[in-house]
């Protein structure tokens, strides 16, 4: 059986306040409130085991938030003199030791965190240190590479990510096109392997034609004007095209530069016209 994950159990037996389960640690208990419809002694059924609030195992028929080894983001529902506990799906929550945080957590911050089978104490913990358990070895995958990217944190550069749940990588803030939540799981692709071991990473998947993407979306933008003048040009602000678009600066100018070869628009050095428009 392990502890912090999905285990296939027998139902052993019936009781007045549930199912107990067989397992190699011993029976431990499926409460009635979690009762698969149907369920029978004999039946072999997928549960989540973990510790009760009185360090008990027991299983659960619920979804958790994250399971052992893996990275997620959770949100602070107390803190106390153990440390901050973390909502993770369950009734207990998930204890985030004061020694495991890299700085003091409030009530209601969300936070990246590792979780990981405390061997001391045979308890589920968190760990906001996450980067420790990242693998030193060395990626395996190539320029195009497509990715799991999970956002862990924001930088001054753009946003430090986890890529494929092993190791660290970094999405620019030039090719970021909204504003992304800590813990997000997004598709991307590898960018390059730098020489510090560390990825350099692009949301979408390979070959995504991200200025043709923005192009229509500006074209849509022109078009839903009633002059056909939007308020936008290659003198515009990156803030303005932002807030405006959802895109760089960058990818902005270039889906321009796409729209004026094809004839659709006219340019401005603050605004962009449609080609029929005098």
């Amino acid at each position: 059986m392990r502890l912090g994950d999905f285990n296939d159990l027998e139902i052993a037996r019936e009781v007045s306040i549930g199912f107990y389960l067989t397992s190699d640690d011993g029976d431990l208990l499926l409460p009635e409130k979690y009762r698969p419809v149907g369920a029978h002694v004999g039946d072999v059924i997928r549960v989540f085991v973990y510790r009760d609030s009185e360090d008990r195992l027991i299983a659960t028929t619920l979804e958790p938030l994250a399971v052992v080894d893996s990275f997620a983001a959770l949100t602070v529902r107390d803190v106390s003199a153990a440390g901050a506990f973390l909502d993770w799906g369950l009734e207990k929550d998930l204890l985030l030791p004061h020694a495991n945080q890299r700085q003091a957590v409030r009530v209601g911050d969300r936070v990246l965190v590792y979780v990981y089978l405390d061997e001391a104490t045979d308890r589920l913990v968190a760990s906001a240190k996450w980067q420790q358990f990242l693998s030193p070895e060395p990626f395996e995958g190539a320029e195009n590479t497509p990715v799991q990217i999970l956002i862990a944190e924001e930088t001054p550069l753009g946003y430090s990510v986890i890529v494929n749940g092993t190791h660290a990588g970094l999405l620019y803030q030039n090719e970021v096109f909204r504003p992304l939540r800590i813990g997000e799981l997004l598709p991307g692709h590898l960018r390059q392997i730098r020489p510090d071991g560390k990825l350099d990473v692009r949301l979408g998947q390979p070959g995504y034609d991200e200025v043709g993407t923005a192009a229509a979306t500006v074209l849509a933008a022109v078009r839903a004007r009633p002059d056909g003048r939007l308020p936008l040009g290659d003198k515009s602000l990156a803030d303005d095209v932002y807030r405006r678009l959802g895109m760089s600066k960058k990818v902005f100018k270039k889906a321009l530069g796409s729209l004026y070869k094809q004839g659709l628009v006219e340019l401005g050095p603050e605004e962009t016209r449609l080609a029929s428009v005098d």
